[in-house]
């Protein structure tokens, strides 16, 4: 299991998730890789001690895996446009997010730092977070993974927010295929005993899965505000980018 650490250091010294080593129960949230993930995503995997990394289901086209719906400047006005990675699909419908392969890494790359800047660049902490970027955007040059790429503009986020939780991915850990027990199984599998989920899992899931394996099921929902306006539609990156890091960690923490 990895702890957020070397490629992307925390910036904040803050405590914004729970020291694992000094808890006595871990909270886990199950998500797939997104690209520059929405607002809610991001709010989620900042609540949990562990993100298992769902990287061994089905990709699909029209989900946030590799792409991310990009919003005006926070109070300004203006559409919110798509910003996304042209992926190929070895085993076309088949294929699993961690099979999903970049079509034009190079293209991409250019495309996605240019979306950025059109966006963002006049906003206050621009600056900060395009340190950052400019670290992602080597990696379309050592991986064309699409969900490896995805799964790092996440950590970037939950970097600059100052989480030090736990990586882990579910390819690695072995898990029943039904879709309540297996999530019980990567609970289990890295030692945690409550499992945070979402408004969509909690159309699907069977609490009495989660009740026979002692886990407590954690609904997770975030607050209304102007914070949270399309916060499940749109990139968490107009937030971090108006409100800087420390003070969206702080926006985070009340949920």
């Amino acid at each position: 299991m990895t702890r957020i650490s070397g490629f992307w250091p925390t910036d904040s010294t803050a405590s914004c998730s729970p020291d694992i080593a000094s808890t006595d129960g871990l909270v886990c949230a199950v998500h797939q890789p997104n690209l520059f993930p929405r607002l809610s995503t991001l709010a989620k995997l900042f609540t949990a001690d562990v993100w298992i990394v769902l990287d061994d289901v089905q990709f699909a086209r029209r989900d946030y895996q590799h792409r991310a719906l990009l919003a005006p400047t926070v109070g300004a006005p203006g559409p919110s446009r798509w910003l996304s990675i042209p992926t190929r699909l070895p085993a076309g419908r088949a294929t699993l997010i961690r099979d999903a392969r970049m079509a034009e890494p190079v293209r991409s790359r250019r495309r996605t730092a240019d979306l950025l800047r059109e966006h963002y660049r006049t906003t206050p902490y621009w600056a900060v977070f395009k340190e950052r970027l400019d670290r992602l955007l080597d990696l379309f040059e050592r991986t064309d993974r699409t969900g490896t790429v995805a799964q790092e503009s996440t950590l970037l986020l939950l970097s600059m927010v100052g989480w030090t939780g736990r990586v882990v991915v579910s390819s690695d850990l072995e898990a029943s295929t039904g879709r309540s027990q297996r999530l019980v199984d990567l609970c289990s599998a890295v030692g945690a005993d409550t499992y945070l989920c979402g408004t969509g899992g909690m159309r699907y899931i069977e609490p009495a899965v989660f009740d026979r394996a002692a886990i407590e099921l954690r609904p997770f929902t975030v607050q209304n505000g102007s914070l949270w306006n399309g916060a499940s539609r749109t990139s968490a990156v107009a937030a971090l980018t108006a409100y800087g890091p420390q003070r969206l960690a702080e926006l985070l923490r009340r949920g």
